[in-house]
């Protein structure tokens, strides 16, 4: 079974279990790969998290459900996983924009939205460079904010976040630490996932003996094996989206949990940077 239809397989289990109790696991068995692999792909294949995918499914088949049956409220909001009218109605709120006891109301607008299926899509020949690398572990040091797992909004939120750390004095004071010019490019961690945001740091490797004010947090990373992805024109956005959806399908590895980098070298107006993910063979 390829890639392909291991992940629409794993849709068809989600389909199957919109009423029922949804294991991530057992999604990610289906497919073949780690959960943590899963969920950390899913979103830049498709544009959404698994769990908000999942979200709007059920909310979807619920608003069907109470227009064309006689079910109450209570009763859907239960089969779809919610504990109490109160979550199912804000839920409902934000996805069809009227309460769930509008929904038979002739003449309402509601919001389908269609199930998944995974199709092959020729998009081109242009080459992807990577390495495989294995480090031993090491520190890096640095400031960090909370970034949504949305990726439209981390991709508006990780620039916001890199201009308030160059005007708040982050970058310099980090930068004079390290005996380097004040404006010298830094490395940026992202870290502890959850499902709704991860965090990401914008820091250095922790030279050995080095003091740092308090401040700044410490990041330890094992020792791991690293793809490392080169990308000379600093378009980030576009290789991660790569990545996910064009080299991990067909690379035989899957990611491992562990810190990811953007690994900037350079100064301002002459940076490169590679992403480096940490994987394991499958």
């Amino acid at each position: 079974m390829d890639w392909l239809e291991r992940m629409n397989s794993a849709m068809d289990y989600i389909e199957t279990n919109l009423a029922d109790n949804i294991s991530y696991d057992d999604i990610a068995q289906i497919a073949c790969c780690s959960t943590y692999h899963f969920q950390r792909m899913f979103p830049f294949i498709t544009g959404i998290s698994l769990s908000e995918y999942i979200r709007r499914r059920r909310l979807t088949l619920a608003a069907f459900e109470l227009q064309t049956t006689d079910a109450r409220v209570i009763d859907v909001a239960m089969k779809y996983g919610y504990q109490s009218p109160e979550a199912f109605a804000r839920a409902f709120k934000n996805l069809h924009g009227i309460m769930p006891i509008s929904a038979r109301d002739k003449g309402m607008s509601l919001k389908a939205y269609p199930r998944m299926s995974f199709h092959i899509s020729i998009k081109g020949d242009v080459e992807m460079n990577y390495r495989i690398e294995h480090r031993e572990s090491f520190e890096m040091f640095g400031v960090y904010g909370l970034v949504s797992q949305d990726l439209q909004t981390a991709f508006i939120e990780v620039p916001r976040f890199r201009k308030q750390c160059d005007e708040d004095g982050s970058v310099d004071l980090m930068n004079e630490l390290l005996g380097r010019f004040g404006n010298t490019v830094l490395h940026a961690a992202l870290f502890d996932h959850t499902g709704e945001s991860f965090k990401y740091m914008i820091g250095y490797h922790l030279p050995k003996g080095l003091e740092i004010p308090e401040r700044f947090t410490k990041l330890s990373v094992p020792a791991l094996t690293w793809a490392i992805f080169p990308e000379p024109q600093c378009d980030l956005q576009k290789l991660w989206e790569r990545i996910y959806s064009e080299w991990f399908p067909i690379s035989g590895y899957e990611q491992v949990e562990g810190p990811q980098f953007e690994m900037y070298y350079g100064m301002p107006g002459h940076t490169q940077v590679e992403i480096w993910i940490p994987v394991k063979k499958k």
